[in-house]
């Protein structure tokens, strides 16, 4: 197969889908690589480096999108990109279709096969190309929100972990999943007074024995939230509907409550966010403010951490670009059900419920068009 790996081109975005090692092991199963001009160097990766693993490398996306039958992103086409996008290729990267309906629209209308990293799933329940990024997203989330509580940024000037003889700061977590836990565990690890939320009660458990002696668990709902608002210095947003909208679980005039000068971090943006007052914002200009309370909404956090990011990302990744290009995506979906969820769009064909639904969509079962 001709795989095509395109230089990321949202703002601030330094990851790249596939490495040098990546490459390397594609090129050994007889396939043919072909990388964007300085696709990787955001992550330490030089042209030279792709060329040494076997790449080709190649001067323009159009190039990258005539040439090859699946390409790979990290982040999601943007419109400039739309129009390149072929009948039947293969298009594997985050898409979170269900926070863009413009992006939906365009990735049907374009008859290409949509495979979302975001929405692979394996029998446990788990997401397996979400999970770093989710690790990475929640760890940062505390040492975004930790800066911008400095006054220096407009926040309350708190040191989360406070200081001998002065309180340390407090951190509500909205989620108890992978973003949530790597969250509070950051958030524990600094000192600070950690409270995680959660809706399900056997996950509360577990975390109850897992976590640190500075997190306390509690059942996630709109009277705990309102309580637990006064209070915090820091909330974060870490609240995942596999291939859904996110809920909206603070509300508009739930941020009166909230002192002035507190912080925001609502790290499911990338699903139309957990916060009412939450839009998307980028490393150029990351916060905002609306009554008082800053809003950090970076829709791709981990691309700050390039060289870690894409590393985790691609240990995922590339198991699953290997299954496309070796059987491609009928044969792989077939044979591997944790494959066949990434499936959002074939051919014009919604075939994820969560992104159908989201925009009133025609849904089509994958078996129906494989």
């Amino acid at each position: 197969m001709q795989i095509g790996v395109l230089k990321e081109i949202k703002r601030k975005e330094n990851r790249v889908a596939m490495t040098p090692a990546g490459v390397e092991q594609m090129v050994a199963h007889g396939h043919k690589v072909y990388i964007e001009t300085t696709a990787g160097e955001g992550s330490g990766f030089g042209d030279e480096a792709y060329v040494k693993a076997g790449a080709v490398i190649i001067a323009t996306p159009k190039e990258i999108y005539d040439l090859c039958e699946m390409v790979m992103k990290v982040k999601e086409p943007l419109p400039v990109e739309y129009e390149l996008i072929r009948e039947g290729q293969i298009v594997f990267t985050y898409f979170h279709f269900a926070a863009s309906e413009e992006l939906t629209r365009a990735i049907i209308a374009s008859k290409s096969i949509a495979i979302a990293y975001e929405t692979v799933e394996t029998a446990n329940g788990s997401l397996p190309l979400l999970t770093p990024m989710s690790e990475v997203a929640g760890r940062m989330a505390i040492q975004e929100g930790a800066k911008y509580l400095e006054k220096t940024y407009g926040g309350k000037g708190v040191l989360l972990s406070g200081v001998p003889g002065v309180n340390p700061g407090t951190v509500v977590v909205i989620g108890g999943g992978i973003v949530g836990t790597n969250a509070a565990k950051m958030a524990c690890g600094m000192g600070a007074k950690v409270y995680l939320l959660d809706n399900n009660l056997e996950r509360l458990r577990y975390l109850s024995d897992v976590m640190p002696k500075n997190c306390f668990e509690l059942m996630s709902n709109p009277a705990t939230i309102r309580k637990l608002l006064p209070e915090a210095d820091l909330v974060v947003g870490a609240v995942l509907i596999p291939g859904a909208v996110a809920p909206n679980l603070v509300t508009r005039d739930m941020l009166g409550l909230m002192k002035k000068g507190s912080i925001i971090v609502d790290v499911a943006i990338d699903q139309g966010g957990c916060v009412e007052t939450a839009k998307p914002t980028t490393h150029d200009d990351p916060i905002y403010e609306v009554d008082g309370i800053i809003h950090y909404c970076v829709a791709n956090m981990p691309g700050a951490v390039s060289m870690t990011s894409t590393l985790a990302l691609t240990n995922a990744t590339l198991p699953y670009a290997m299954i496309l290009a070796n059987k491609g995506y009928k044969i792989g979906a077939r044979q591997h059900a944790d494959l066949a969820k990434g499936i959002n769009v074939i051919n014009g064909r919604v075939t994820y419920q969560g992104v159908a639904d989201a925009f009133g969509l025609e849904y089509i079962s994958l078996d129906a068009v494989l």
